[in-house]
């Protein structure tokens, strides 16, 4: 196996116990809060596996509460998040499910306020490493350790070409790419990571692109 640093071996800089279950769970929580783009109101995260099991002991509800709060995994404001979060005027509500689950530490989480929702599913890796499965219904891969582009689109003929065709006109390396759809010829999402954080100029290009819906960046 090959590390890409001495932090693939020791795990993150992080408060709490456990790489897994408490850095990586804040990671997912801040992905998340990242997607929404804003403090939301309520939160609902369902618990699976071993998540559902130790949870509390293992402070993965403040690591997730914190990453939504867009708390860092070293930030010492995580172990007291639930309370800042309730003194915000959040409502938090954490179910340990007893389904099955693919992966043994994964997390839906479900946000939302007066303006939108958003749900999204992930998993916690080892080392701090995630990985984000679903997001609102759909399929993906998302590592959250790499700048991403998010496209929302038509299923047409073309979406996929103007948008890669925009990035190599920025000079922006795609380190990988997939797409998913709900249905043939209704809505598709682009999960794309790219090799540098990309401007704001650049997603009012592809949003200006034919069948493209919405633009969503992620900044490593």
């Amino acid at each position: 196996m090959k590390y890409k640093s001495v932090f693939d071996i020791i795990g993150p800089v992080m408060i709490g116990p456990s790489s897994s279950h408490t850095a990586g769970a804040a990671r997912i929580g801040r992905v998340a809060r990242s997607l929404f783009a804003r403090e939301p109101k309520w939160a609902k995260v369902s618990l699976y596996g071993s998540f559902a099991k130790t949870y509390k002991g293992h402070g993965t509800d403040v690591a997730i509460i914190g990453g939504l709060l867009d708390f860092d995994t070293f930030d010492e404001r995580i172990i007291h998040s639930i309370d800042i979060a309730k003194k915000n005027g959040m409502e938090i509500e954490f179910i340990e499910e007893d389904a099955l689950s693919e992966h043994p530490n994964t997390a839906r989480i479900q946000i939302g306020d007066d303006q939108g929702e958003l749900e999204l599913v992930g998993i916690s890796i080892g080392g701090g490493k995630i990985e984000i499965t679903e997001l609102n219904g759909f399929e993906l891969k998302l590592s959250g350790h790499h700048p991403a582009i998010l496209v929302v689109h038509d299923d047409k003929f073309g979406a996929i070409a103007s948008v890669s065709t925009c990035l190599a006109k920025y000079e922006i390396n795609i380190g990988h790419m997939e797409v998913s759809r709900k249905e043939k010829g209704q809505m598709a999402l682009m999960t794309i990571e790219v090799d540098q954080n990309v401007e704001d100029n650049l997603l009012k290009e592809l949003e200006a692109l034919p069948h493209i819906v919405k633009v969503t960046k992620i900044v490593d």
